[in-house]
């Protein structure tokens, strides 16, 4: 036999329960393999239905249709002379896994269940499926009937199992497995297998992917080999974007690098490599497998060889660096690929977005351009799926985008909303960026719809409140701060539903929302304000985050408007000025600054501090900028205005999860949202210990009195 084998895997941009697009995808895949010279072609995790079918993975239909998928392709010429690694959800025993179908020429080899499920952060797969506890068992199972009839087989192993060809062994393991301490790549090895592969269902976070990476590389650096990773790419339904990064790695070497993030729905990346440097690898490092006394796995013997002959003339692979975006090239490019995948599977016309003139919605705005870019591009690298797309979308089959400000124009409405409380600043900031970014800007003015409702509360109650600045209580002041931001929210939907029909042209407006991940924290907006939106692709990303972001943009797009918002403080406007000037900003309302919400929301979320453990934390990490009286009082502000507040989570407009401290109350951050607001114990705590320290610093500074004497 020969020694070099062909391997290949993909990112699918696969979409929850769409069967039909799933299995057209999974088929070009494997045919692009079989072109590239593949003998073995590795698919996402649960690639059949799509990763995000959450609660639909309970029905039966589900199953049926995955394997009415699965005898599609047992049956498609396609599949025949390559090694087909599938996802899929199986019920054995009455009880479902997430399992891994691998098949050659209408033969199912081996049904290899997940062994370590995720279950932390946005993963709840403990809730649909069950683990397989049974290492290194396999038993029989039953196949229906429709897969009998092609395959010719009754039963198939299930179960721990790994493959044996004529030159090699491969053993599976799905995503979270290789996250794990006991990742089974690692007994796999000890038993003499030589390939792993890796099907994922892995998303998109900032700063995410270099971990990701730097597993997959030690996996084979201890004890050599190879690791094939696939992964899902896009927007499959919900509010996290998979981002892709195939990859291919041998003995700690990056060999074959995937896109993080394109609008290709199928791309695959092979590579050809050398079992020899394998083993000459694990010969020098790896004495210690030969002392392996651990039952062997179950092995299933594949008459079906992954290398050839003649392959002494196939050209040797050489090992890259693996090139990592930076942060906010990651804004750009993530939030933009899942806004383009939400559009076109909508069926809606495009975007609008109520534009402050303020950092949030110009980030927003600039995503949406940065999407338009990413558009122009993949139509002019021939790919005809986005300009299909786009046509529809615009409703003109000859259309082919070429200009992403021409583009912009077509699909994205920016709306500035003023009122008696907005100031020139702001108005010039968004009509200029609007003019920049190429969409079609609409200038309103809210004073009228907001005198209308006063004039009816004033009608049924003979009051009018008035503004702190007038004289008003804080209830009034916030009353009519409330009040235009709702306003805004409804006429961005009035907008949003007939300002194209105005236009004589087909179709309706997704609304876009821009609340930052910070702000949601503390509850720094109102509750079915502009914040209420279709969907929010900033709402996972950290104020210091957009800010960059915005840097980038300026520079990277050439947008010059973006200058003077980066420059400006951050306002709600929804105070009456001072001859002209802004009063309000947002750091002031909400007694914090968005550095110190960013440490709030990573040690509430991420360190798992309550109020106590935060304030024990902070008294060292701010011990040069803060007494621990000042630490108290910050953190129990927080706590304050997070508790109060947490009930606008149950509402908030789903975002593209880009933080692992998001506070998102519908998958991410598991939390009530009716708290007692005082916190009277963990304050009591805190105040405790505040006692304690200043009192022992008084007896340590009388004490140094005493020894200077």
């Amino acid at each position: 036999m020969g020694r070099k084998v062909t391997l290949a895997t993909c990112s699918l941009n696969q979409w929850a329960l769409d069967f039909d697009g799933n299995f057209e995808r999974i088929l070009i895949s494997i045919e692009i393999a079989q072109s590239k010279g593949a003998k073995y072609r590795l698919g996402p995790e649960l690639e059949i239905c799509g990763y995000g079918c959450y609660d639909h993975f309970f029905e039966s239909d589900t199953i049926l249709h995955c394997f009415q998928v699965l005898t599609k392709l047992l049956e498609s010429p396609v599949t025949q002379g390559i090694i087909c690694d599938v996802g899929m959800p199986i019920m054995h025993r009455s009880i479902r896994y997430n399992c891994r179908v691998i098949f050659l020429n209408k033969k199912i080899l081996l049904i290899r269940p997940k062994m370590l499920l995720a279950n932390g952060g946005n993963y709840r797969e403990f809730r649909w499926f069950s683990p397989w506890k049974k290492t290194r068992h396999v038993e029989e199972f039953v196949l229906p009937e429709m897969i009998q009839e092609v395959t010719g087989q009754e039963t198939v192993p299930f179960g721990d199992g790994i493959l044996v060809t004529k030159e090699t062994c491969l053993g599976s393991e799905i995503c979270a497995e290789l996250w794990s301490s006991r990742s089974p790549h690692i007994d796999m090895g000890q038993d003499g297998v030589e390939i792993f592969t890796n099907s994922s269902g892995s998303h998109h976070e900032l700063r995410k992917a270099y971990h990701r990476v730097n597993l997959v590389k030690s996996a084979t650096a201890k004890a050599g080999g190879i690791y094939i990773l696939a992964n899902q790419k896009g927007c499959d339904g919900d509010r996290l974007y998979y981002d892709g990064c195939a990859m291919i790695a041998i003995n700690g070497n990056i060999i074959v690098q995937g896109t993080q993030f394109s609008l290709e729905d199928v791309e695959v990346v092979s590579a050809t490599l050398d079992l020899e440097d394998v083993r000459n690898y694990r010969g020098e490092a790896c004495q210690s497998f030969l002392d392996n006394d651990s039952k062997p796995y179950y092995r299933v013997k594949v008459d079906f060889a992954l290398s050839d002959s003649s392959d002494m003339y196939l050209p040797s692979y050489e090992s890259i660096q693996w090139q990592f975006h930076t942060p906010e090239e990651e804004i750009s490019l993530g939030p933009a690929c899942w806004l383009w995948d939400y559009l076109r599977r909508s069926g809606q016309a495009g975007f609008l977005l109520p534009l402050s003139g303020g950092i949030d919605s110009s980030a927003t705005a600039c995503i949406v351009y940065s999407m338009c870019h990413q558009v122009c591009l993949a139509v002019k690298n021939g790919n005809s799926q986005v300009l299909e797309d786009v046509q529809r979308i615009v409703n003109d089959l000859s259309y082919i985008p070429q200009d992403p400000k021409e583009l912009c124009g077509r699909i994205f409405t920016t709306c500035y909303m003023a009122s008696e409380n907005s100031s020139q600043d702001t108005y010039n900031r968004a009509k200029e960026l609007a003019a920049q970014i190429g969409s079609y800007h609409i200038n309103l003015n809210i004073d009228t719809a907001v005198k209308a409702l006063m004039g009816i509360f004033s009608m049924v109650t003979g009051k009018w409140p008035q503004f702190r600045a007038n004289g008003g209580s804080t209830r009034e002041n916030l009353a009519l701060q409330n009040v235009q931001a709702r306003v805004r929210m409804v006429l961005a939907y009035l907008f949003a539903q007939l300002s194209l029909w105005s236009q004589g042209k087909p179709g309706g407006l997704l609304v876009l929302g821009s609340a930052n991940v910070d702000e949601c924290l503390t509850g720094y907006l109102t509750k079915y304000d502009c914040s209420s939106a279709d969907i929010n692709p900033i709402g996972g990303i950290s104020k210091a985050d957009l800010k960059s972001f915005i840097q980038y943009c300026t520079e990277k797009f050439q947008l010059t408007a973006l200058r003077s918002i980066i420059s400006a403080p951050s306002t709600a406007e929804l105070e009456p000025l001072s001859d002209g000037q802004i009063l309000q900003t947002d750091e002031s309302d909400m007694g914090m600054t968005y550095s110190e919400l960013s440490v709030f929301g990573s040690l509430r979320k991420i360190a798992k501090c309550g109020p106590y453990s935060m304030f024990c934390k902070l008294i060292h990490t701010w011990r040069e900028i803060c007494s621990p009286a000042q630490v108290a009082a910050k953190v129990k502000h927080f706590f304050r205005m997070h508790s109060v507040n947490r009930h606008k989570m149950t509402t908030v407009t789903p975002a593209y999860h880009a933080e692992n401290y998001s506070p998102d109350d519908n998958r991410f951050d598991l939390r009530p949202f009716l708290y007692n607001a005082d916190w009277p114990w963990q304050f009591r705590c805190i105040d405790d210990q505040v006692s304690k320290i200043e009192t022992e610093d008084d007896t340590h500074f009388h004490d140094a009195l005493s020894r200077v004497s």
